[in-house]
């Protein structure tokens, strides 16, 4: 039902007839593809909160959903390396291959965090790029949001004027928005945490909290039972609040530490559909802020 519920988003407004095929690669796209295009767009979301965006199978529906689409809208920064551009040859379109109108990356937009300064796959799995998860700070959605209404209207001329109408009144309530949930967070600054992977380096930085440990000791590479031991070790003297993880993450390692350093595990929505709440955007921070409070109360 999870999985239903975000790749038919576009279904709950009615379509135009004429209405652009979206396909975004992860569900905060949809949702942003939504606020901006309204019924001017049918949205197949490719994955769900609970799928690991750095990896997915290119199934034949998939396929399909991208060789029909005007528009590609996915994160970038090499989140999606390692099955997007399967899926692009696969699916053969011109309309949407890289350096196309029809190609947007969100990270192309946005500064990244933790960009490394050697490449080394030793390390695990290293973005040259940066940080991809560049969604939970939402100043940054912002400036994609701006670049996102231009693509739209650029492949879709004919409503321009809607697309740029929506920009406004979504750049309104979104920048509301930012300062109700800065004035809420202000009691997180400082908040000590542990994280499974790096999936909250914006959020932290966003909202200055501490990230003070990684379970995993490599991106991507799971700990080991003797890299938690030493872990453990370390945090003990001095506990994080909580350690931090995503839907799609394995829970055991979070849990394992969480129970002996006797603090929450918590799971975050980390996209639109990680909550039963986390309808959309807003409601995805609205959730977010919310279980983040309760940790410093």
């Amino acid at each position: 039902m999870r999985f239903i519920l975000v790749l038919f988003i576009a279904c709950l407004t009615p379509l135009s007839a004429n209405a652009l095929d979206v396909f975004a690669c992860e569900p905060e796209w949809g949702s942003l593809v939504q606020e901006l295009a309204g019924d001017k767009a049918a949205i197949t979301v490719a994955t769900t909160a609970f799928q690991d965006p750095h990896r997915l199978q290119a199934k034949p529906s998939l396929i399909a959903a991208m060789r029909g689409a005007d528009l590609v809208v996915c994160t970038g920064a090499d989140l999606e390396i390692g099955w997007l551009p399967l899926l692009l040859r696969r699916a053969g379109s011109a309309n949407v291959q890289p350096g196309s109108t029809g190609y947007f990356l969100a990270a192309d937009f946005v500064r990244k965090l933790e960009v490394p300064t050697l490449i080394d796959r030793s390390q695990g799995d290293i973005h040259p790029q940066g940080n991809p998860h560049v969604h939970l700070d939402p100043r940054n959605l912002r400036r994609i949001s701006t670049a996102l209404e231009q693509r739209l209207a650029a492949i879709d001329p004919a409503n321009a004027a809607h697309y740029e109408s929506r920009l406004t009144d979504f750049q309104a309530r979104w920048a509301a928005a930012i300062e109700t949930w800065e004035e809420r967070a202000a009691g997180l600054s400082g908040l000590r945490v542990a994280t499974n992977h790096r999936s909250f380096s914006y959020l932290a930085a966003w909202l200055d909290i501490n990230v003070v440990a990684t379970l995993e000791p490599r991106p991507g590479i799971p700990a080991s039972g003797a890299q938690l031991a030493t872990l453990l070790e370390q945090l003990s003297p001095n506990p994080p609040a909580a350690v931090l993880r995503t839907p799609y993450s394995n829970e055991r390692p979070a849990i394992w530490l969480s129970e002996r350093l006797d603090i929450p595990e918590v799971t975050l929505p980390y996209t639109v559909g990680g909550t039963t709440g986390a309808v959309d955007l807003f409601r995805l921070f609205d959730e977010t802020i919310s279980m983040l409070q309760e940790l410093s109360e």
